[in-house]
């Protein structure tokens, strides 16, 4: 028996079944159904409704965060944020190569266009080194304080680096290099929720961080997203811009400015609560489950990816880096052929038809890992409860 019969028999065992086995299904194990029926009981089932405020008000108070505000999903929580960071029409922002298209594409939406920088191995997200490297070679500050493209001569409006897979990245020093050269830092936390940095919630270092609650995350609502900031006047308009830039009034429908119907739902809020309401067992679930892999890989050619020094990941989808890509086409064919589902880390924006013209910097570590990575089976477990 090698060892991808070893892993496949390993997964099974784990999960306790030779049926099929999902790369992350969502689990439901607490108040969902009851909050639902009290939503639909109180007709408030849109935007409008007690469910969206409290969720706001638990899920800031988990981070750490001052505020919070809900959206429908994280791809336009993260425009939003965009928005809010004043990235403008041909502006560009520095972003992964490596990253879900979520990212590259909510740049786009305003017309911006993607600066891509390469990735440190051991987290997958965004090197602060590669970052620097870039800023030395090709920023330019000016005398508006801001910092611009000499190849391209264009704004540098803003930085967007991700926590891949919940691990947290170098994240204070990316930090530093924003401030000094005056980039506004928008934290890709998507993929973080229960993630840590020295004791400091993801998506808290920067002016603003997004979340995701789509089907496949550590906590889901069917979709959902959130931004948090300390920034009260970023909060506030941050909630004006996804309630179509309405003016409060009593009747009239007044609105100053051009807004979208970003606000997530009070039917999803209500999934949403009862899911953070179990979100520290999930995280010691998912703890254990990591620990196992970790146990059961330590000694084969398969490296299991683990969390830094001093930060604490979230686990949500578990990682190994193969020997190459023959050996990972391998993995991913015969896993899948019996039922354990496994993925590659995703094709490269850079790549992609839409962004290949986008500026890199080489990519060297992004494009070793688009070839070795894979994800593996990562669900809350229930019969460990």
């Amino acid at each position: 028996m090698d060892i991808i019969d070893k892993t496949i028999s390993f997964i099974q065992n784990v999960f306790q079944t030779k049926d099929f086995i999902p790369l992350h299904a969502p689990y439901f194990g607490g108040n969902e159904k009851k909050y639902l029926n009290e939503t639909i009981d109180s007709t408030f089932v849109s935007s409008v409704g007690a469910f969206v405020n409290k969720f706001e008000e638990d899920f800031a108070k988990y981070t750490g965060a001052k505020f919070a505000i809900a959206c429908v999903n994280g791809t336009n929580t993260l425009h939003i944020a965009l928005i809010l960071a004043g990235v403008k029409s041909e502006d560009e922002v520095l972003s992964q190569a490596l990253t879900f298209i979520a990212t590259a594409n909510a740049i786009s939406y305003i017309g911006a266009k993607s600066v891509f920088i390469d990735v440190d191995k051991d987290t997958m997200g965004m090197s602060p080194q590669s970052l620097r490297i870039f800023l030395e070679n090709f920023g330019e500050k000016r005398e508006d304080g801001f910092t611009y493209n000499k190849s391209t001569e264009k704004k540098i409006a803003a930085c967007v680096p991700m926590h891949t897979f919940g691990f947290p990245l170098r994240i204070v020093e990316l930090a530093e290099i924003c401030k000094e050269w005056n980039i506004f830092l928008v934290e890709d936390a998507a993929e973080s929720l229960g993630s840590y940095y020295k004791g400091q919630h993801t998506g808290t270092f920067g002016k603003i961080g997004i979340f995701s609650f789509n089907g496949n995350k550590t906590i889901t609502c069917g979709g959902g997203g959130a931004l948090i900031t300390d920034n009260e006047e970023l909060a506030k308009k941050a909630k004006h811009l996804t309630t179509q830039a309405k003016v409060p009034h009593p009747w009239k429908f007044t609105h100053d400015e051009i807004g979208y119907n970003y606000r997530m739902p009070n039917l999803n809020a209500a999934l949403a609560c009862a899911q953070l309401e179990q979100l520290d067992q999930i995280l010691i679930n998912k703890r254990e489950l990591a620990e196992k892999y970790k146990s059961f890989f330590s000694g084969t050619s398969y490296h299991f990816v683990t969390e830094l020094t001093d930060t604490k990941a979230n686990y949500w989808l578990n990682a190994l880096i193969l020997p190459n890509e023959t050996e990972r086409d391998e993995f991913l064919t015969r896993t899948n052929a019996n039922g354990v589902m496994t993925r590659p880390i995703w094709d490269l924006m850079s790549s992609l038809a839409m962004f290949e013209n986008c500026q890199n910097d080489g990519l060297e570590n992004s494009k070793w890992l688009e070839d070795r990575v894979v994800n593996i089976p990562s669900s809350f477990r229930p019969s460990n409860e």
